[in-house]
């Protein structure tokens, strides 16, 4: 017992000592990288202050002259079942964009065709109103069904259920500002352009009108039925009874399901103007991804980085020479 405790002191003495001299070699270390950054600095501070001079002047004159980049958003809703028309001809500007057709930009009507980068259309993901919009009976009997195979989420976001949502927005980028006079307004009438459509368009309204009028003639004709009842019922010497529960109930709720057709038809007509009708526009939100308007800082950094990588290359590739030259 005696002797096997002062061999755990000594053991623990040199565990102690290790620590403390691992400790004072670690702030060595770190006090001699130190010593060897600011020597660097020190030795190397004309050429990196020429380098943040060069970098900055230069980063400057770029976000002078280059243009940011904005993007632009449009909500658009199509009408007369125009979706997949819709995506077509985005993936047709697409595609020009891309191989910077600028003929084809120009006479579509873009004033400023080499400043457009990208355009992009996606659905606005919204389930509710899919399967809730009158005569969506069966979107919601589709999505029930689909959702019973697979994931409800990847059910919202399949393609085959995400083009029949009621709006879609379209995403362009341009380098610079614009106008709605110069991007918003050609491409509307881009999307706008198709005779097949028109013609949609033209008879659709036209059967709205009609089913307006004969609604409106209907309930004309509920409202003398009514009149009639009302003084039928109160004609008691005639010996006349109304059924209130099953006839007047019954004349008065068509009523109302043709008052609420006629509102709902009459709101459906401020958007049937157009084939895709846009519904909100939102221009100039600018990107702050990009390098443009931060080169005066980004640049300096660039050069300092490939000074100090190139510098310690080299270094390392003359130790290494020195170490095999005397072997």
């Amino acid at each position: 017992m005696s002797t096997t405790s002062p061999k755990r002191d000594d053991n623990q003495e040199l565990d102690l000592s290790s620590v403390t001299q691992g400790v004072r070699n670690m702030f060595g270390q770190f006090n001699a990288f130190i010593y060897n950054c600011i020597r660097f600095v020190i030795k190397n501070i004309v050429l990196l202050c020429i380098l943040l001079v060069i970098g900055g002047g230069l980063g400057a004159y770029l976000d002078r002259t280059e243009k940011r980049i904005y993007r632009h958003q449009i909500i658009v809703e199509p009408n007369f079942n125009s979706t997949d028309y819709l995506y077509s001809k985005i993936a047709l500007l697409e595609s020009r964009i891309d191989r910077n057709d600028t003929v084809f930009l120009k006479k579509i009507g873009f004033t400023n065709p080499n400043d457009l980068i990208d355009v992009k259309i996606a659905p606005i993901l919204d389930i509710f109103k899919f399967v809730t919009n009158s005569g969506n009976e069966i979107n919601y009997k589709l999505v029930e069904l689909m959702a019973q195979d697979g994931d409800i989420k990847k059910v919202v976001t399949d393609n085959m259920t995400s083009k029949n949502y009621p709006y879609h927005t379209i995403t362009f980028v341009t380098r610079g500002k614009t106008t709605q006079a110069e991007t918003v307004a050609p491409l509307l009438k881009y999307l706008n352009d198709s005779q097949y459509y028109r013609e949609i368009q033209k008879q659709y309204v036209k059967n709205v009108y009609m089913r307006l009028a004969a609604n409106d003639r209907i309930i004309e004709q509920i409202d003398g039925v009514l009149k009639g009842l009302n003084s039928a019922s109160g004609d008691a010497s005639k010996g006349v009874y109304i059924n209130e529960n099953s006839q007047l109930n019954d004349v008065i709720k068509t009523k109302q399901a043709i008052v609420a057709e006629q509102g709902s038809q009459r709101l459906d007509l401020v958007g049937l103007d157009k084939i895709i009708k846009d519904n909100s526009v939102i221009i100039n939100i600018r990107d702050e991804g990009s390098l443009v308007g931060k080169f005066k800082i980004v640049l300096p950094l660039v050069l300092i980085t490939l000074f100090l990588i190139g510098y310690f290359f080299v270094s390392f590739y003359k130790k290494q020479s020195l170490k095999y030259n005397t072997k």
